[in-house]
C-alpha cells in the first residue's frame, strides 16, 4: 500500500509538472508571435509606401519630360534638354551649347510667359534655324559691302534676304578666343529660350567650321544711338517717341530681371544695343555679355568687369560685383541720353561736363536746371510736367549706391501714364508712319 501511494504521488507530481511546463510555454510564445505580426505589418506598410513613392516619382518624371517637350531636328537644331515650365521662365545655363560637326547643339527652345498659375505649358515652341555659311553668303550677295548696315567691336552686320524671303540682319562675329566663343554660345542659348516682344528675335545661326554668324529679325530703323548721336541724321526723335522707347526698354529689363529664374543681367545695356523697328518701337539686343543673377537674396555675382565706359555702375566697375541694379544704372544713363541728347562720356565738352551722370545728377532735382538740360533738338516740344517726372526717375536710377536704385518693376508703371499722356497731347506722330529702308546698326 505504501508503494501504491508513492506511485500515485509521483504520478500526480508529474502531471502537475507537465501542466506547469505547458502553461509556461504557452504564455511565453504569445508575445513572440505578436512581435512577429507587428514587424511583418510595419514592413508591409513600408513596402507599400515605397512602391507608391516610386510610382509618383515616375509619373512626375514622365510629366516633366512631356512638358519639357523634346524637339528633335534631323538637321541638328537645338534640343530641349531639361526645361520645366513654372510660373516664370526657368533656365539652366549649364547646358551651354557645344559645337559638334559644324553645328551648335544644346540650349532650350521651350518658352513660357509668367502667369498666376503654378505650372503652365509653353505657349509655343520656337525653332531657331541652323543655317549654313553658303546660305548666308547667298543671302548677303557674298557679304557685299553694299549690304553692310553696321560695324562694331563684335564684327560686321549685313542686311540679307533668306531663302524663304525673310529680311534679316546677319551679324558676322570677329571675336576670337574663348570669350568670343562663349559670347556666341550664350547669345544663341539665351535668345533661343527667351520670348518677349521687347527683345530682338533670333532667327538662326551658323557655326560652320570657324564661321560664327547670328541671324536676327531686321529692325528697320537701326540703333537708338544712330538717331540720338549721329551727325548725319536729319530728323530728331520727338518727345513722345523718346518716352515710348524708354518704356519699351524698361519692359525689356523688367522681363529679364523679374520674369526669369534665375534673373538675367544684360551687363551691356546701352544705346547701340537698343534697336528700333519701322514704328520706332524699341527692342534690346546683344546678349553676349549677359550673366545669371545669384540665387542669394541680393542676387549678387562676382565677375570680370566687362561693358562700356559711361554705362557701368560704380560698384560693378570698382569691385566686379554684379546685380540687376547694375542694369538699372545703365538704364538711367540711357534715360539721360534720351533727355539731353548727350553721350555718356564726351571729353570735348567743357570741364565738369565730360561725364554725363556726374554733370546731370545735381541738376535733375532742380526744375529750372532740368529745363536747361533738355536736348536742343526737341526745340521746346515737350511737356514740362512729364520732363520733371522723367528727370526724377533718371535721378533714382543713377544713384551711386545700388540699394537706392529702383527695381524695373517700379520704373515701368511710372512711365506708362507719361507715355499715354504724350500721345493724347500730340494726337499721334507722323514719325510712326516713317519706314527706313536702310537701318544703321
Amino acid at each position: 500500500m505504501e508503494v501504491d501511494t508513492t506511485v500515485a504521488e509521483n504520478h500526480t507530481d508529474h502531471k502537475h509538472h507537465l501542466s506547469h511546463s505547458y502553461s509556461h510555454h504557452h504564455h511565453g510564445s504569445f508575445p513572440s508571435n505578436l512581435a512577429i505580426i507587428i514587424i511583418i505589418s510595419i514592413v508591409f506598410v513600408m513596402v507599400v509606401l515605397a512602391i507608391t513613392l516610386i510610382i509618383l516619382f515616375l509619373r512626375r518624371l514622365k510629366s516633366a519630360k512631356t512638358s519639357g517637350g523634346d524637339i528633335d531636328d534631323e538637321k541638328g537644331s537645338l534640343n530641349n534638354t531639361s526645361c520645366r515650365f513654372i510660373a516664370q521662365n526657368s533656365m539652366n545655363f549649364n547646358s551651354s551649347p557645344d559645337v559638334k560637326g559644324g553645328c551648335l547643339q544644346g540650349g532650350n527652345l521651350g518658352r513660357s510667359v509668367r502667369t498666376s498659375v503654378a505650372i503652365t505649358t509653353p505657349t509655343r515652341y520656337r525653332g531657331v534655324q541652323v543655317l549654313s555659311y553658303k546660305e548666308l553668303e547667298e543671302a548677303t550677295d557674298k557679304f557685299s559691302e553694299a549690304n553692310v548696315i553696321g560695324h562694331g567691336g563684335f564684327g560686321v552686320v549685313y542686311r540679307g534676304v533668306l531663302r524663304d524671303g525673310t529680311m534679316a540682319a546677319i551679324k558676322m562675329l570677329h571675336r576670337e578666343g574663348r570669350q568670343g566663343e562663349r559670347a556666341f554660345r550664350l547669345e544663341v542659348d539665351l535668345l533661343s529660350r527667351l520670348q518677349s516682344p521687347y527683345l530682338v528675335e533670333l532667327l538662326g545661326y551658323c557655326a560652320d567650321q570657324h564661321h560664327r554668324l547670328l541671324v536676327f529679325e531686321c529692325m528697320a530703323n537701326g540703333t537708338l544711338q544712330h538717331h540720338l548721336h549721329s551727325r548725319n541724321h536729319q530728323q530728331p526723335l520727338d518727345w513722345g517717341t523718346r518716352l515710348r522707347i524708354a518704356l519699351d526698354c524698361a519692359k525689356a529689363l523688367e522681363f529679364l530681371h523679374e520674369q526669369n529664374i534665375p534673373s538675367v543681367i544684360h551687363r551691356d545695356f546701352k544705346c547701340s544695343n537698343i534697336l528700333l523697328d519701322q514704328n520706332f518701337r524699341a527692342k534690346v539686343s546683344d546678349f553676349g555679355l549677359a550673366k545669371m543673377a545669384s540665387d542669394k537674396i541680393n542676387g549678387q555675382v562676382s565677375t570680370r568687369v566687362l561693358g562700356t565706359t559711361g554705362y557701368l555702375a560704380p560698384e560693378y566697375a570698382s569691385t566686379g560685383k554684379l546685380t540687376t541694379k547694375s542694369d538699372v544704372y545703365s538704364y538711367g544713363v540711357v534715360l539721360l541720353e534720351l533727355l539731353t541728347g548727350r553721350v555718356p562720356v564726351d571729353t570735348k565738352r567743357p570741364s565738369g561736363e565730360h561725364v554725363l551722370v556726374s554733370w546731370a545728377l545735381p541738376r535733375l532735382t532742380n526744375r529750372e536746371k532740368v529745363v536747361q538740360m533738355v536736348d536742343p533738338a526737341l526745340k521746346g516740344q515737350y511737356s514740362k510736367r512729364d520732363l520733371i517726372q522723367i528727370a526724377a526717375i533718371a535721378a533714382m536710377c543713377v544713384q551711386p549706391e545700388a540699394e537706392y536704385r529702383p527695381l524695373m518693376t517700379d520704373v515701368v508703371p511710372s512711365l506708362i501714364p507719361l507715355v499715354k499722356n504724350s500721345y493724347v497731347g500730340s494726337s499721334g506722330s507722323s514719325r510712326f508712319q516713317i519706314q527706313v529702308v536702310s537701318p544703321r546698326y
